[in-house]
């Protein structure tokens, strides 16, 4: 069950939607309690259906609507809560979240380095997650550093005691952190992590000196980092997913993001983050960019590929959650501390939802974000989008239980599949193995051995020569017996009887195993497909 919640107004209500919750939590609030008379079909007996909220799913600023909690500034994980590893970069005016190393076991290397990361030794422990009986307490006492209210669910007594009451969207996440990579590697506006204000932080934090700005008289340059492509680099990497092909319904037309000119991708949308991060980026990127930043990346894009999956070892959950941290310490040594926004961060926290809810696409906003633009496509009038979005719901629910008592009737509305009347080609047996036409067989047999007498002994000879001359045999057979009115003739036989057609479509593509292939049109009566094995020519 989806319940969809329209709220009127020229602006969301923010962190005022515990009003409007109200309805649905006093709902809850039943259901802990237990409704009585449920029928079950089934066992043919009443029972109490009880109901419980397991988590909510939402993007990040509506995790800070819902829960309370600030999702901004030097305290924005409501994981880490008052342990956040937050540092201002005076230059970028901006928060990042670095100091991953404290994830890191005791004696790691890593935690003595300091040139590498911040300039300093790392002694601290990672942050325990509060309980929701320690977030009950501190909202209740007034200890609000964190917190801009208590949250409307927390009236419902169970809620306390959950250990994840509000899920992080790794579709979001995902995207986010796909963007800034993509962003910075080719340094797109908007979206690029790196400038003049990241090394000037660089230099104030002390760290990668040999970086920072190079004034001259008419212009800053700066000095290529880690993280840098070169401009022949950047036409590889675009024309890499120019040139990529995939499997039919795997993602959208890549070709049609990548703009060569500008050597950028554009148009990202959610599910082509989500297929970049797993498995095209790493390929993107296998000759640019030096190892170790090439390698940090590639880390990365494994880990989201192994979280996303639909079934996750428990026991390699551990080793996953080791190998990210260290993932995300690589990155805070090749990439500026710019890159490591809030999202980047919570990317160490979701190991942990794993181990607590279960496969991520239980709980991504895929689904929720694909019916709510079938929702919004029901809004005819836009002055009254309830109406529109309750009177069409109503009206396709009905078709359809119409439709469960309708048979041989197809949907309306619903796209027919690409591969519907495609058949299987006919085998050079087929005509000996049609009952109808094996009486015809036998006939032809004893015309060829009638014709060439001194070849009757001669197996071999007389079948090729039945299999070469019988298809114009069995036509002018077949005609002839039309001529006569003999009606013992069937439709099917006179198919086969007129042998193939000479009028063949032709098409411009094919699609096979889920790879669409298209012939490129070179001369009048000649179509071309290249191959990465072989070149096909078709007449």
């Amino acid at each position: 069950m989806m319940l969809t919640l329209l709220i009127s107004g020229p602006k969301q209500p923010g962190n005022d939607i515990d009003v409007y919750l109200e309805p649905l939590i006093d709902d809850l609030k039943s259901l802990w309690v237990g409704i009585r008379g449920v029928y079950d079909a089934h066992n043919g007996e009443y029972f109490t259906l009880r109901a419980a909220i397991m988590w909510t799913i939402n993007d990040f600023p509506a995790y800070g609507n819902l829960s309370g909690c600030v999702v901004k500034g030097y305290k924005a994980c409501p994981i880490c809560g008052d342990d956040t590893p937050s540092h201002r970069l005076k230059n970028g005016h901006k928060i990042c979240y670095i100091g991953h190393r404290k994830w890191l076991p005791n004696n790691h290397p890593y935690r003595r380095q300091r040139a590498a990361f911040n300039g300093k030794p790392e002694y601290g422990i990672p942050p325990e997650p509060l309980t929701g009986e320690e977030v009950l307490h501190m909202v209740e006492n007034g200890d609000r550093v964190c917190w801009k209210k208590k949250s409307i669910f927390f009236d419902l007594e169970y809620w306390k005691y959950l250990p994840v009451r509000h899920a992080l969207d790794v579709m979001h996440i995902e995207k986010n952190v796909c963007d800034s990579i993509i962003g910075t590697l080719l340094e797109i506006p908007g979206k690029n992590k790196d400038g003049i204000a990241a090394r000037l932080d660089l230099l104030n934090m002390g760290v990668k000196t040999d970086l920072q700005p190079e004034y001259g008289e008419r212009r800053t340059r700066l000095p290529p980092g880690p993280w840098n492509l070169s401009r022949a680099e950047k036409r590889e990497v675009c024309n890499s997913f120019y040139g990529m092909k995939v499997l039919e319904g795997y993602s959208s037309n890549i070709k049609n993001l990548v703009s060569l000119q500008d050597s950028r991708l554009l148009g990202l949308k959610s599910h082509d983050c989500h297929t970049l991060m797993q498995q095209l980026l790493a390929v993107a990127i296998r000759s640019v960019l030096e190892k170790p930043a090439r390698y940090a990346i590639t880390r990365l894009c494994f880990f989201f590929n192994a979280i996303c999956a639909k079934t996750v070892d428990v026991s390699k959950l551990d080793k996953l959650e080791e190998d990210v941290v260290v993932t995300l310490c690589l990155l805070e040594k090749y990439f500026p501390p710019s890159f490591f926004d809030i999202m980047v961060h919570l990317v160490v926290h979701l190991v942990r939802e794993v181990r607590l809810c279960g496969p991520v696409y239980f709980r991504w906003m895929y689904p929720f974000e694909r019916y709510m633009k079938v929702l919004k496509g029901y809004v005819q009038n836009r002055t009254r989008p309830e109406g529109c979005i309750a009177e069409r719901y109503i009206a396709e629910e009905a078709v359809e239980f119409c439709t469960q008592h309708l048979s041989n009737v197809s949907t309306v509305g619903v796209p027919s599949s690409q591969k519907m009347g495609v058949s299987k080609p006919l085998s050079g047996c087929t005509m000996s193995n049609t009952e109808e036409v094996l009486p015809y067989i036998e006939q032809h047999m004893i015309h060829t051995k009638t014709a060439y007498p001194k070849f009757r002994k001669r197996t071999k000879w007389l079948q090729d020569k039945h299999n070469s001359t019988f298809i114009q045999w069995l036509r002018f057979k077949v005609q002839s017996e039309l001529e006569e009115d003999n009606c013992g003739v069937s439709e099917n036989l006179r198919w086969l009887a007129a042998g193939p057609n000479m009028a063949v479509p032709l098409y411009r593509s094919y699609l096979i195993k889920g790879m669409t292939n298209l012939f490129w049109l070179l001369k009048s009566n000649k179509y071309f497909l290249l191959t990465t094995r072989c070149i096909v020519v078709g007449r």
